[in-house]
């Protein structure tokens, strides 16, 4: 399962994105941002780089003002995390990888006086950026952001949102990234803060995994970005497997 996941992560991050193979691993880069989450590189599995790969992988970022970083399946390649360290990385986080497998998905209901439902105009998904950059810390969303997330659903992204019956506000939204071998991604699970702690992100969560399932989807994972996030997800069926690593170099100023 591991290189399953490890190999759709490779697809997913070069989906939209320039990609450059430097030495063992493959770099990716998104050109309208600089965000972390949409700049990074994936060893290969079993992969030893030397010090020259990693100093070129340092090179390739900072020629595109990009902050050298990676996120991985660690235990698929072992020798990288030291070999990285040794360059000025530092590790950002070690997250779960939470998988949920076909016939292993749980309902959650909708909290009542909302509505969780697929995406079909261009309000709706101004609606849904907007709540998922607000959950996330993020800018208001741009006109090129609502013609970016539509050209993905066009290319099979799954998109769900939630929505307030009574007034019709988007107030959540999470995506399934387009699948690839019967695997896909959860991810940019959002809530609007005033609307927390009432079930949203679990029914949004669950949505997706149906969607996913529908299309013929057999395997689906995503990464919680705390442990209250991944109470949620294990409501929903998904199961802990393993650990996925983020790691980047510090900007200079930092490393002062």
């Amino acid at each position: 399962m591991d290189t399953r996941v490890q190999a759709y992560m490779r697809v997913g991050a070069s989906h939209g994105r320039a990609t450059e193979r430097i030495g063992p691993f493959l770099a990716t880069f998104t050109a309208h941002t600089d965000n972390p989450y949409l700049n990074y590189a994936l060893p290969d599995d079993g992969a030893t780089p030397s010090d020259e790969d990693v100093a070129a992988l340092i090179v390739a970022f900072a020629a595109r003002s990009r902050r050298p970083r990676l996120e991985y399946v660690s235990r698929l390649a072992p020798a990288v995390e030291p070999r990285l360290l040794a360059a000025g990385f530092m590790v950002e986080d070690q997250l779960p990888l939470m998988i949920c497998e076909r016939g292993e998905e749980r309902a959650v209901a909708s909290p009542a006086g909302i509505d969780i439902g697929l995406p079909t105009t261009d309000a709706d998904l101004f609606g849904m950026i907007a709540a998922q950059n607000e959950a996330f810390g993020g800018a208001p969303p741009a006109a090129d952001d609502v013609e970016r997330l539509r050209a993905s659903i066009e290319a099979g992204q799954i998109a769900v949102l939630a929505r307030v019956v009574a007034t019709g506000e988007v107030v959540g939204g999470g995506v399934c990234i387009a699948p690839a071998d019967g695997i896909s991604e959860i991810a940019g699970i959002g809530v609007r803060g005033s609307f927390r702690r009432r079930g949203i992100a679990g029914a949004l969560t669950a949505r997706l995994v149906d969607e996913a399932f529908a299309v013929g989807v057999q395997t689906v994972f995503l990464t919680p970005g705390n442990e209250a996030a991944g109470r949620v997800y294990l409501r929903a069926g998904f199961a802990t497997a393993g650990e996925i690593l983020h790691i980047s170099k510090p900007p200079c100023a930092l490393e002062r």
